[in-house]
């Protein structure tokens, strides 16, 4: 079990590498704003929505505020493997997507910090400064990030590909190792190895070397990326899933209702359509693999009892086996949506693109950063 998850790793850290390959910073900076405030309402309304539950059916309001961050949480390295399967990762919904993951990603750490406080082990200040401390090296690990995309990146690759002009093995080890690096770098830092082995993608896709350094590392993603699809089936306990499986079920429908409601309500109040916020919440509506990190460490914090602990676990494990029939569905619903004149037409989404461009929206975001 712990050798399939060590190997899981580096599926998710490859699969955010290709993503990084494969993404178009001016898209994201038109989704920005919905990636970074949308992001941050989603979470914070999960949080609420549960910590209200939670009071009102008398259990204890830091276990379901912990629950909410919990089920904020969406699977960047599955949702990402099936767009870039449709080739949807440079539509609209693709990109407010991506860019909502990424931020979920970024929040991980401020989570783990809070994870101590809800648990009664650290207090409020203790908790508040290790989110700052966290914020602040993001931001630094960014910033370094982005002078190296301009200076050192593109000298550094120029010089693999001439040493490696026979044969392609030097310049695919040094894209590996560099997108290892960075994933090392950014997890070292208290950040996760997905946003390390992202914005390692990204910092090469700004070169004129990423569409071949896609082509070398695709064999190992894909090797890595199926031992990471194997590993949430393992995660599964079978007994207690036989036990429990109305639960379970109806859990995991709910948790697909719920969600894709809320991050539907929260993309459609920025602005766009209600079939591109209705393909977002429908793509988000599963629980990520980042939940399992927060599961265990919320159990080390004894905020979550052994049931709740098994119970969480068995949802997530489901919701993620269901992504890929949700996936499925997607583009029958979308269709029968505008059949039935709930959704505009295509020539109403691909208009939608320059008018977010133009919106409003965008100074607020400016003017919050």
């Amino acid at each position: 079990m712990v050798q399939v998850e060590t190997f899981a790793q580096f599926g998710v850290v490859f699969l955010l590498f290709a993503l990084g390959l494969e993404f178009s910073l001016p898209k994201l900076r038109v989704v920005g704003p919905v990636a970074v405030l949308g992001g941050v309402l989603q979470i914070a309304l999960f949080m609420f929505l549960c910590g209200l539950t939670a009071a009102l059916c008398g259990a204890k309001l830091s276990e379901g505020v912990f629950v909410g961050t919990f089920l904020s949480m969406s699977s960047t390295a599955v949702v990402s493997k099936f767009l870039v399967e449709k080739g949807s990762t440079n539509a609209l919904h693709g990109q407010v997507t991506i860019g909502t993951l990424i931020l979920q990603d970024c929040a991980v750490g401020l989570l783990f910090a809070l994870i101590p406080v809800l648990g009664g082990s650290s207090g409020i200040f203790g908790g508040m400064m290790s989110m700052g401390r966290l914020l602040l090296v993001l931001s630094i690990f960014i910033t370094v990030a982005y002078m190296m995309t301009w200076s050192f990146i593109p000298r550094f690759l120029k010089l693999m590909i001439q040493l490696s002009s026979q044969t392609n093995e030097l310049y695919q080890l040094a894209a590996v190792a560099f997108c290892l690096l960075l994933a090392w770098c950014s997890d070292y830092l208290g950040l996760s190895l997905e946003l390390g082995s992202f914005l390692a993608g990204v910092m090469i896709s700004t070169t004129d070397f990423a569409h071949h350094t896609l082509e070398q590392v695709e064999a190992i993603r894909n090797l890595f990326a199926a031992l990471f699809l194997a590993s949430i089936g393992m995660l599964i306990h079978f007994k207690f899933l036989w036990n429990h499986v109305d639960i379970l079920l109806a859990a995991v429908i709910l948790v697909i209702i719920v969600k894709s409601i809320v991050i539907t309500a929260v993309i459609k109040s920025f602005g766009y359509s209600i079939r591109t916020a209705f393909i977002v919440g429908l793509s988000l509506a599963q629980i990520g693999e980042f939940a399992f990190v927060l599961l265990s460490r919320a159990s080390h914090h004894h905020l979550i009892g052994g049931k709740m602990y098994l119970l969480l676990l068995g949802t997530t494990a489901l919701s993620l086996v269901t992504t890929p029939l949700i996936f499925k569905l997607i583009p029958v619903v979308t269709q029968l949506g505008i059949l039935m004149r709930w959704f505009p037409s295509e020539s109403g989404v691909q208009n939608e693109l320059p008018l977010q461009e133009k919106a409003t929206m965008l100074d607020v975001y400016n003017r919050t950063l």
